[in-house]
């Protein structure tokens, strides 16, 4: 049941930046065409590329709800951090077209005089963006969800880039023309760095990077308030989507029963997993208590 809350609530997250987005692409691009602005345009452009980015997200969480199966057995939570990648690809692509497009109309001097009403699309732009990344992050955080932080970098970028959008067209409306096609340029240039930004997040969850050092030491201390637990031998964790999978290495006394082991390892996983909402699984091998000091000495003789 929490798992299902923890995805719908992701997925309500993103719906929501889905549909203000679709009015803030239809709303640039009407204002860039007859507001003769270029960069507020392309802003609308890139709304419209970030529909595909948080499609992709919406199917991605819709993935990672299922249940393990045979050919999935550590579920499916890697489609978030494969959307996510999707999500940076496509930023990529719409930088690179902005930036072709700002390059020629800079060459060909074929810029003109924006009205007022693509300044106050920009306006509008930057506030009502800066206010949906501040909610995504927050609740993102919260999930741990790959898909909802890479759609909340992306509104920010959308806020950073109407800031250089109003900018340029603000300049241009006051007369110097060039700088709207500069302000399309500098946009392309946010929007490579954020793309980077959540492709290198995106592919260390992927390459099974570590969850951050402070997680893990939480859950060992968490471990070892459990006194049949010796040592902790080893810890190891990585990320699938908005969780954690953890394998451990307990050491315990070795004249306790095999049952016994494991219903010290069941206790183990309910602690782990009342204290950490994002742990998705817990593994856990058993050894005897000062088997390593045993080797160490079996390697002497």
């Amino acid at each position: 049941m929490e798992r299902n809350l923890r995805f719908r609530d992701a997925e309500k997250i993103i719906q929501i930046g889905f549909w203000i987005n679709a009015f803030l692409m239809v709303m640039k691009l009407l204002a860039g065409y007859f507001g003769n602005s270029q960069a507020v345009f392309a802003d609308g452009i890139e709304s419209g590329c970030d529909f595909i980015g948080i499609l992709a997200a919406m199917i991605a969480l819709r993935m990672g709800r299922k249940p393990y199966d045979k050919e999935h057995p550590y579920g499916h939570g890697r489609a978030e951090s494969i959307s996510a990648i999707v999500v940076s690809l496509i930023i990529f692509i719409t930088g690179g077209v902005i930036l072709y497009s700002a390059v020629i109309k800079i060459i060909t001097k074929g810029y003109q005089r924006p009205e007022l009403i693509a300044v106050a699309a920009a306006v509008i732009t930057i506030i009502i963006k800066e206010w949906l990344y501040r909610f995504s992050a927050k609740r993102g955080k919260k999930l741990e969800s790959p898909a909802v932080l890479a759609v909340a970098q992306d509104h920010r970028k959308d806020a950073i880039t109407s800031i250089a959008t109003l900018v340029g067209v603000t300049a241009a409306f006051f007369g110097i023309g060039i700088m709207d096609p500069i302000a399309a340029g500098i946009t392309a240039l946010f929007i490579f760095h954020i793309g980077w930004k959540i492709f290198k997040e995106s592919s260390y969850d992927i390459m099974d990077g570590a969850p951050e050092d402070d997680t893990l030491q939480k859950i060992s201390g968490v471990i070892l308030e459990i006194h049949e637990v010796k040592k902790i031998a080893e810890i190891k964790g990585r990320r699938s989507g908005q969780y954690i999978i953890v394998d451990l290495k307990l050491e315990m006394d070795p004249e306790i029963s095999v049952k016994k082991a494991h219903d010290i390892s069941m206790v183990v996983k309910k602690r782990i997993f009342e204290n950490f909402e994002n742990v998705g699984d817990v593994m856990i091998h058993v050894d005897p208590y000062g088997r390593e000091e045993q080797n160490e000495k079996m390697s002497r003789l």
